[in-house]
């Protein structure tokens, strides 16, 4: 939650302090800025270890990261007002985790 609010907060900001309309290039630096920050918060969410028993190098964390990423696009998308679409994507985002947990367990 904290993510998505902090992305959404950048992305008013310049909305909110520039001119009536902001340039393109401005909103694509935050954007691209929020996405790399991000990025680099979800990779250390991934925790890459060795299993005593097998010896073999397991990935953990990555739909963590993967949530944490999705949760600052929904972040940008409300920050300049397309609730649509972030209404839409966190109704997909909570399909698809949903239903890829029922999957893992049955498997």
């Amino acid at each position: 939650m904290l993510v998505c609010l902090g992305c959404a907060v950048f992305t008013v900001i310049p909305l909110q302090i520039g001119p009536l309309q902001p340039d393109a290039d401005t909103l694509s630096r935050v954007i691209q800025g929020i996405a790399a920050g991000v990025g680099f918060l979800g990779a250390g969410e991934i925790v890459r270890q060795s299993s005593q028993t097998s010896q073999r190098l397991e990935i953990h964390g990555l739909t963590s990261a993967a949530s944490i990423w999705v949760s600052a696009g929904l972040g940008i998308a409300a920050g300049f007002g397309l609730w649509q679409l972030g209404l839409i994507a966190a109704f997909l985002t909570f399909i698809v985790l949903h239903l890829f947990k029922r999957i893992e367990k049955a498997n």
